[in-house]
């Protein structure tokens, strides 16, 4: 008899180490740990690879370069594209950011690790962030003009009614949006990984043909670690492009 685990239990959040002192809870989680590997891992990376002083960062490219080099290019010019000449200004905020949301989603796919942006709290703070810096950049670079984002330019004032609620309403609304954005297609992703290898598993223990028909879902399974592959690298960017559009609409409203 086999025992089969839910494709949901690699989301579950474990106390690796408890520490509690009263109310207060101090404990060691696995996706801190995770969080704390992911960071180790970027900076020794950058250090190792590009790290002019040691004259590690090759004239000629390597494939690691190369590839860290044209992200580094592409969300350049979509800083500047997007934003302008102040878009320079953020550039080392998105280029962060788009290394951390594409490192938690792909961290997950490593055999018994775990997803960051799995989790909805997760990717909720990452949009709270964003939207607190949006709030803050607009009502310092237009005061209490920064409300004219609410009323669409050239609308009549007696639409403004209904208009202003709807505005406010989509405005607010970004925030679950773009958490719930990142969390579902992670989650389902992931989700839909976990139950293809179990389907595997469990032809496995078959025998005769069933034991030989359990390559096909391992194939599969092949195609969907690429998919997925993909998909994170996908909604990393997506990520990236809504929080340069937001930042452009505090910045130039209308």
């Amino acid at each position: 008899m086999h025992t089969f685990f839910s494709p949901l239990e690699q989301f579950e959040i474990i106390p690796l180490l408890n520490l509690k002192f009263g109310f207060l809870d101090f404990s060691v989680i696995n996706s801190l740990v995770i969080l704390s590997v992911g960071y180790i891992f970027l900076l020794n990376f950058f250090k190792l690879n590009f790290n002019n002083s040691k004259q590690s960062a090759n004239f000629v490219p390597n494939t690691i370069q190369y590839i860290f080099e044209t992200f580094f290019l592409v969300i350049l010019e979509m800083s500047h594209d997007m934003m302008g000449k102040l878009g320079q200004k953020f550039f080392i905020f998105l280029f962060t950011l788009f290394l951390f949301v594409t490192t938690s989603n792909l961290i997950g796919l490593v055999p018994y690790s775990f997803t960051l942006t799995s989790h909805l709290c997760m990717t909720f703070g990452l949009a709270l962030i964003i939207f607190v810096a949006v709030l803050i950049l607009g009502f310092n670079e237009h005061q209490i003009k920064f409300f004219g984002l609410f009323l669409p330019s050239g609308s009549s004032l007696a639409l403004a009614p209904l208009l202003i609620p709807i505005e406010a309403i989509s405005f607010f609304f970004r925030v679950i949006s773009l958490s719930v954005r990142l969390f579902s297609n992670m989650m389902a992703g992931h989700t839909l990984l976990k139950v293809v290898v179990g389907f595997a598993f469990s032809m496995m223990m078959g025998s005769g043909l069933l034991f030989v028909s359990h390559l096909v879902p391992l194939i599969i399974l092949l195609a969907l670690i690429g998919l997925e592959i993909g998909v994170a690298l996908i909604q990393a960017y997506v990520f990236l492009i809504l929080t340069c559009l937001y930042l452009n609409e505090s910045i130039h409203l209308h």
